[in-house]
């Protein structure tokens, strides 16, 4: 019987102690992580990842079809401008020439003997028309078939780098087949795409520069060309900038990947800047909850959010917000409006994560 009484008394004891824990971490506050709201600065920086794009990127291709003769360069190779690239056979187009030209010579001689004599009025403004008319067209067929000879040449239109050869010697090519694609020397421009919010507001665009990895602590200027006025299949819009090098500074391949900041005017003087973290989409609104350190309660407030930040903060505007005020940044999908929670100790400066 003894024992019982000692086995239930042991029961109620550990029951007891549970249900004070159980009430105890009932009654524990939520904790969340504290930051500070800040003041947006007038100008601010947008990031976008781009591409190095060669100033002019083409390729070429014979206007008449034959067979390649001779191809002058390859890949890789430097080019001047007006140098021969490539040659077609011109033999078909040399027999071409031979035969017109032969036949122009002897229409324009005949047509100079009927205008001489009409001028003399020996001979009637009919045949004097028809030659002259004559003559016309067998000048056109004559200069055609020089022009037909001299396409069977490909010159550079510009300095720059072969980046492809596409055909070999002896190869049968149409007209208008890509035969080489070259690339331009000198300043490359770079591309990046704009999302519809950043495109309505490229009026406040100010300054323009990039950055990249492989040359640390090399910042580039760019200056702006164009902006696509048509959004893509993803809704983005192609903006081209010119990269501008400066003395001694490395010139960047095309294709190389690189970030591009651009600084612009903000929209409100009165903007604010939070963590993203701290904003809560509730029934359709976006907010944050204010700490009060007074009384540890939070309190939530509205806020519109005007664009996000590549920081990892977003620039806000708020009729309920002022800077300086502490909003919670972590946690807040654990509490309640006016609910009091414990904020967490600020990290130390030695002791980064409490690892020590």
């Amino acid at each position: 019987m003894r024992r019982l009484d000692f086995l239930l008394t042991g029961f109620l004891a550990v029951l007891l102690t549970s249900c004070g824990q159980r009430v105890q971490n009932t009654d524990s506050k939520p904790a969340v992580k504290i930051d500070t709201v800040l003041s947006a600065d007038r100008q601010i920086a947008l990031q976008f990842p781009g591409r190095v794009k060669a100033a002019q990127d083409i390729s070429l291709s014979f206007r008449v079809s034959g067979t390649i003769q001779y191809m002058h360069v390859n890949d890789g190779a430097y080019v001047r401008k007006g140098q021969l690239l490539a040659e077609l056979d011109p033999t078909d187009y040399q027999i071409q020439l031979d035969a017109t030209e032969a036949e122009y010579q002897s229409v324009k001689a005949e047509a100079e003997r009927v205008m001489a004599l009409y001028k003399e009025n020996v001979t009637t403004p009919d045949a004097n028309d028809k030659a002259v008319y004559g003559l016309r067209q067998i000048t056109a067929k004559y200069n055609h078939a020089k022009d037909q000879l001299a396409y069977t040449r490909l010159y550079a239109p510009f300095s720059g780098y072969v980046q492809k050869r596409l055909f070999d010697s002896h190869e049968t090519v149409a007209a208008g087949m890509p035969v080489v694609s070259i690339i331009s020397e000198g300043s490359p421009e770079v591309e990046i795409n704009l999302p519809a919010v950043e495109y309505i507001r490229r009026q406040q665009f100010t300054r323009y520069y990039c950055t990249f990895d492989i040359y640390p602590h090399q910042r580039y200027a760019l200056e702006l060309i164009s902006v696509t006025p048509k959004a893509n299949a993803n809704q983005l819009y192609t903006m081209r900038l010119q990269l501008k090098k400066e003395d001694k500074q490395v010139v960047p391949s095309p294709g190389m990947n690189t970030m591009v900041t651009i600084r612009c005017d903000s929209d409100d003087a009165h903007s604010m800047s939070v963590p993203c973290n701290a904003i809560l989409q509730k029934d359709g609104k976006a907010g944050v909850y204010v700490y009060n350190p007074s009384d540890n309660k939070v309190s939530r407030r509205e806020v519109t959010i005007v664009r996000l930040m590549s920081d990892g903060r977003s620039i806000i505007t708020s009729d309920e917000l002022k800077p300086g005020e502490l909003v919670v940044s972590a946690g807040i999908h654990h509490i309640e409006n006016g609910e009091t929670v414990k904020p967490l100790p600020a990290a130390s400066k030695t002791n980064i994560g409490g690892l020590l």
